[in-house]
C-alpha cells in the first residue's frame, strides 16, 4: 500500500484478544499443559494456503504475546500487502507449550482480518479506473468492528461512520415515518439546524422520487440504496454536485464496475465484513 495505514490503538487490540482467550482458555489449556515436555522450545511459520492480502499481523502477535511474553515474532510481509499460496507471512519461536495455547485465538483473528482485506481489495481493483471510493458499513462483527475496518484500510477501503453517535445517517425506516416529502424536508431542516458544523448529514433513497425532498434539505451525502447501475446517471444529474453521492445495495465483484462507472463518489459494502470466508493459514511447527 502507498499511504500508511492508520493502526488500532493497542489497548482495544488488547481488549478483543483478552477476551478471545478467556473464551478459549478459561482454566488453562488441558492439552498443552498436560503433554508438552516441560522447558520444550518451538519455531514455527504461520503460512499460506492460498493467496491474499495480509490483515491482522499486529493482532497475531498482541495474541502470542497475551499468553506468554517470551513469545517472539516476526512478521515478514507488511500489513496490506499481497502474498501468494505457500507463502510464509510470520514467524514465531519459544516455550511450546505457550505458542500452541495462543495459536487459535492468534490465527482466528489474522486469518478474518486477512480475508476482509482480500475481499475489499478486490473490489478497489475492480473500480481503480473510476473515482469510486469502497468503504465499509456497520454490518460487522460485534465487538470486533474496530479490527474489521483496520482490515478494510488494509485492503485500500475506507471506512463509513464508525458508529451511531459518529454521523447523522437517515436510512428507509427513519424516512417511512413521514408521511409527505414536504414533512420530511422540514425535518431534515431541523436537524441540520441543531447540529453542529462539522457533523456529516447523509440519508438513503431507493427511488429518484425521494431526491426532491432530501435535496431541498441540504444534506451532504446522498446513498443510492439499491439502484440499478442504469438508473444512476439520471440521480446524479438531478443531485447535481449538490451532495457526495454513494451507492450501496447488491454490491459484489460482479456488479461493483458497473456501479462505479456509473459516475458515483463512494460504493459502501457489507459483504466485505459480513460475507467473508476465512483466508486459508496455518501455523507450522518444528519442536528444536
Amino acid at each position: 500500500m502507498n499511504a500508511p495505514i492508520h493502526p488500532v490503538p493497542l489497548r482495544v487490540i488488547d481488549r478483543i484478544i483478552n477476551f478471545a482467550l478467556q473464551e478459549d482458555n478459561p482454566r488453562g489449556d488441558l492439552t498443552a499443559d498436560t503433554i508438552v515436555p516441560a522447558g520444550a522450545v518451538a519455531t514455527c511459520r504461520v503460512r499460506a494456503r492460498q493467496p491474499g492480502i495480509l490483515a491482522g499481523g499486529t493482532v497475531f502477535a498482541r495474541a502470542m504475546h497475551a499468553v506468554d511474553p517470551g513469545i517472539a515474532t516476526t512478521q515478514l510481509v507488511a500489513e496490506g500487502e499481497k502474498f501468494a499460496a505457500g507463502d510464509t507471512l510470520i514467524e514465531v519461536s519459544g516455550p511450546a507449550a505457550s505458542i500452541l495455547t495462543a495459536e487459535r485465538v492468534g490465527l482466528n483473528l489474522l486469518q478474518r482480518l486477512s480475508a476482509i482485506a482480500t475481499a475489499t481489495g478486490e473490489l478497489v481493483a475492480l473500480v481503480a479506473h473510476t473515482k469510486a471510493r469502497i468503504a465499509d458499513t456497520r454490518k460487522t462483527t460485534p465487538g470486533l468492528r474496530a479490527l474489521e475496518r483496520y482490515a478494510v484500510r488494509c485492503g485500500g477501503g475506507v471506512n463509513h461512520r464508525d458508529n451511531l453517535s459518529d454521523a447523522f445517517m437517515a436510512k428507509d425506516n427513519h424516512l417511512a415515518l413521514f408521511d409527505t416529502p414536504q414533512a420530511l424536508t422540514e425535518a431534515l431542516r431541523g436537524v441540520r439546524a441543531r447540529l453542529g458544523h462539522t457533523t456529516a448529514m447523509e440519508v438513503e433513497v431507493d427511488s429518484i422520487d425521494q431526491l426532491p425532498a432530501v435535496l431541498e434539505a441540504g444534506v451532504d451525502v446522498i446513498m443510492l440504496d439499491n439502484f440499478d447501475p442504469a438508473d444512476i446517471p439520471a440521480a446524479i444529474e438531478l443531485i447535481a454536485g449538490r451532495a457526495i453521492v454513494e451507492a450501496s445495495g447488491n454490491i459484489n465483484a460482479g456488479t461493483v464496475a458497473a456501479v462505479a462507472e456509473s459516475g458515483v463518489d463512494i460504493i459502501s459494502s457489507g459483504a466485505i465484513t459480513h460475507s467473508v470466508a476465512a483466508i486459508d493459514l496455518g501455523l507450522d511447527m518444528v519442536v528444536e
